[in-house]
């Protein structure tokens, strides 16, 4: 009874996180538009999410993200119709499979913080750094799916060139077209998650009892 009660809980906390991660993705809450460059909020849920369940649990939500980022290549969003005109599954890899495994190295760790501190600075921490590492992870494989695929493409440097982004030298053309986006994003994704995490543990409601939680917890649901 335990257990399926812990499995309703968990079904039940992704269908929220997944409603909110779709509320924002299709409204303004999610993405902060910068001309033609989206600053995303959306590896929050997925932070909270790889928290709460676990690495499995972020790749699924960070999954759920990048599907949306693809719905939006076909016409909503300037930059990601232009990739997808380029090539549809390159495109694709970024989108999705980059976001997902972005979730899962987010959950692993949020793991191995949770496992090694058990009180309130390491949860904060532990909530904050995972939120972090998320929009870090985002951010640098999204990227690096960017140089590997498109980095050589005449038609992808003419193009960021006529957007007005610097296609002069590798390192000029990433300051230009993720250093404030990277900034923001982190910043957002470390106080949010860190503090959206810790009210959740301060109010009980973390650890979960799910794949993530804490030794000394792990102890006492033995003895339970």
């Amino acid at each position: 009874m335990k257990k399926q009660t812990q499995k309703t809980r968990a079904i039940a906390l992704m269908g929220i996180l997944s409603a909110l991660l779709l509320i924002m993705a299709f409204t303004p809450l999610g993405y902060l538009k910068v001309g033609a460059i989206s600053i995303s909020l959306l590896m929050i849920p997925v932070a909270l999410g790889a928290i709460a369940l676990g690495p499995v649990a972020g790749a699924l939500l960070g999954t759920l993200f990048g599907i949306t980022s693809f719905v939006q290549c076909f016409g909503a969003d300037a930059f990601g119709t232009f990739i997808f005109e380029l090539n549809p599954f390159f495109c694709f890899v970024m989108c999705i499979v980059a976001r997902a495994l972005a979730g899962f190295l987010a959950g692993l760790i949020g793991k191995l913080i949770f496992n090694r501190f058990s009180n309130s600075a390491g949860q904060f921490i532990g909530c904050a750094i995972t939120g972090l590492c998320a929009a870090l992870f985002n951010t640098i494989l999204f990227m690096g799916c960017l140089i590997t695929f498109f980095w050589n493409n005449t038609k992808f440097i003419e193009t960021m060139e006529s957007w007005g982004i610097t296609t002069a030298g590798l390192g000029k053309f990433l300051a230009a077209f993720v250093g404030v986006n990277a900034i923001i994003e982190a910043a957002a994704g470390c106080v949010i998650t860190g503090a959206i995490g810790f009210a959740l543990f301060k109010a009980g409601l973390l650890p979960f009892n799910g794949p993530v939680f804490r030794k000394g917890d792990k102890k006492e649901s033995a003895k339970a």
